[in-house]
């Protein structure tokens, strides 16, 4: 039953179809029909003509009930949606759920079930009155997770009982929905993280001041031209008329990198390292998009977000909620990698000038550091969240790397040309990020002859 479209309880095979039928009497209908079959045999044996009739009385009436009740399950219909069908995590979801009775004849009691996996809560369940002929019922629950993901809703099960209570059939309808529970995001400050060439913040407006919004390319005239759009000093020196031709200016691009590999984290659950810089990612993405950027969510293992376009990144700015959406539906079902490295990512990034980097970072060797360093491009900013998951899992494990080696790792980091931001357990994001801001404030100072003032350990 997908949203906005009906189902029907349907059974292939009219033989087969009776025997499941006859296979669902209930307790109370096999009673029935045993004492009705003994009293019956009662009857034979001692002549009781008065016996039989109320043996068979008792043996028809469940037999009765599941011939009707097997005539009349074909015309009930259902529909479910879904508002949202992709919420954040810890947030809520209804479900609404609605049956039609498209027959003339009223049904009998109905009861409903919702398959609902167990991390959305228990299933459902909803008993329905008599449906009068052409009536309908709706009903909803609502769902919510702590765990990102993508969760089936369905197919819904169907009981039919007829008013005597003698018989209850059970269906299934076909179709099902997909609940998708993206990481929730939060919004970030508006800061110039970058450089005044990538176009980001105050930079690229004063750009956009000097040069205008369109770049003036003159070009012959055609039919239908503006005539507005005529440009005399190119008219006057090739004499032929020509027009302004107008090209938006290219976007600034951003490159969104997570660190998925199993090695970097320590934990799992909702509240682990490897949750945070999910949601860490989806956060900055989004907030980057809003920002007017062209956006490309990179992993580890070197693959982007397909869909996002040509080179891997966001389209037109009317397409950033859409690119928005992919990028959320790729992170809810994100997992761990298999362990490979940065090197692949660091081949993607390698050779083009990718704007600004934003990576989320897990537990770095002396070779991911490396690698990590190595990614830094000369033409953009690069800003690394790094995470001590150690740290985040409370103790409970030995920290991977001793906490004076990653200080180190950090520093080397720092000198390949990347803005740092430890990531303590149960920071939040937008402190961080306006941290980074002013690191990167204290780097151009330190450049100018100022000092760094960059913050140092874990802290």
């Amino acid at each position: 039953m997908t949203a906005g479209e009906p189902g029907a309880v349907r059974d292939g095979s009219s033989k087969g179809g009776l025997r499941a039928a006859f296979g669902g009497l209930t307790t109370r209908g096999r009673s029935f029909l045993a004492a009705g079959v003994a009293a019956a045999v009662c009857a034979y044996v001692l002549g009781q003509a008065d016996l039989l009739r109320v043996g068979l009385l008792l043996a028809v009436l469940p037999l009765v009930c599941v011939i009707v009740l097997y005539r009349t399950r074909y015309r009930v219909t259902g529909t479910r949606r879904l508002t949202p069908s992709r919420v954040p995590t810890g947030s809520e979801a209804r479900v609404h759920l609605r049956m039609d009775n498209v027959s003339r004849l009223p049904t009998g009691l109905l009861m409903l079930q919702d398959r609902v996996p167990y991390v959305l809560g228990p299933r459902p369940r909803f008993v329905l009155d008599r449906v009068e002929g052409g009536g309908r019922r709706e009903v909803s629950y609502r769902v919510r997770s702590d765990l990102r993901g993508r969760y089936p809703l369905g197919p819904l099960q169907l009981r039919l009982s007829d008013p005597f209570g003698m018989c209850e059939l059970t269906r299934s309808f076909s179709a099902y929905d997909t609940l998708v529970v993206i990481p929730r995001t939060v919004p970030l400050p508006a800061l110039r993280l970058a450089g005044e060439a990538s176009g980001y913040g105050d930079g690229r407006q004063r750009s956009l001041a000097l040069a205008g919004e369109d770049d003036i390319i003159p070009r012959g005239y055609r039919h239908g031209d503006d005539l507005r759009r005529v440009h005399w000093r190119s008219t006057a020196r090739y004499g032929e008329l020509m027009v302004r031709r107008e090209e938006q200016p290219q976007r600034a691009r951003c490159t969104v990198l997570l660190d998925t590999r199993q090695v970097a984290y320590v934990g799992a659950g909702p509240d682990s390292a490897f949750e945070w810089a999910v949601s860490g990612a989806a956060s900055a993405l989004v907030h980057m998009l809003e920002r007017g950027f062209a956006v490309r969510l990179l992993t580890d293992d070197g693959n982007a977000v397909p869909g996002s376009g040509s080179d891997g990144f966001a389209g037109s700015t009317q397409e950033s909620a859409d690119s928005a959406g992919l990028m959320l539906d790729t992170l809810a079902v994100v997992g761990h990698s298999d362990g490979g490295g940065l090197s692949r990512a660091h081949d993607v990034l390698r050779g083009s000038d990718e704007g600004l980097l934003i990576a989320f970072l897990g537990d770095l060797d002396e070779e991911q550091t490396s690698v990590a360093a190595r990614m830094r491009q000369r033409t953009g900013a690069a800003v690394a969240f790094v995470l001590d998951s150690a740290r985040w899992s409370g103790g409970v494990e030995p920290p991977a790397i001793p906490a004076a080696r990653a200080e180190e790792r950090l520093r080397q980091l720092r000198e390949a040309g990347w803005i740092v931001v430890p990531v303590p357990p149960g920071a939040e994001l937008p402190a961080l990020w306006r941290l980074a801001g002013r690191m990167r404030t204290d780097t151009q100072s330190a450049g100018n002859g100022g000092s760094t003032g960059f913050p140092g350990g874990w802290s």
